[in-house]
């Protein structure tokens, strides 16, 4: 078999593990109304719904860090989606983006929302590989 072939399969193989939904966008900087008090969240940028593979990265606790006057931990997390994908204009997936999970046999994991700490390219991978992390 040749490597096309080979990738062919590994890639075939890859898009039938991603049982998962996600949405990945981008979303603009919220801002504050001040007559009612409120933060209202920017506008949203769908560059991406549909299947994809979300699995944790390691299975440590995950790492404590403050975020305003919380604690947070910070989990890592690999969102696959299919190699073939493509995103509007020519977009590119840059940190700050990030990715719900709308739909996922593991129901736990719906409406998980993670992250994009930064992205893989390969011409001979089996799936697109965005790494992110759960920032609650």
């Amino acid at each position: 078999m040749n490597v096309d072939g080979a990738l062919a399969s590994g890639r075939a193989a890859a898009e039938a593990r991603m049982r998962d939904t996600v949405r990945l966008y981008t979303q603009a900087e919220d801002t504050f109304d001040r007559p009612s008090g409120t933060t209202v969240p920017g506008a949203q940028s769908t560059l991406y719904s549909g299947k994809a593979r979300v699995k944790a990265i390691s299975a440590s606790t995950g790492e404590e860090t403050a975020a305003g006057e919380r604690e947070i931990v910070l989990r890592e997390y690999e969102v696959h989606l299919p190699w073939s994908t493509t995103l509007p204009g020519g977009t590119r997936v840059v940190p700050g983006a990030r990715v719900e999970v709308t739909d996922s046999p593991d129901l736990r994991m719906v409406g998980l929302v993670l992250w994009v700490t930064g992205v893989s390219f390969s011409d001979q991978a089996t799936a697109w590989r965005i790494r992110t992390e759960d920032r609650s």
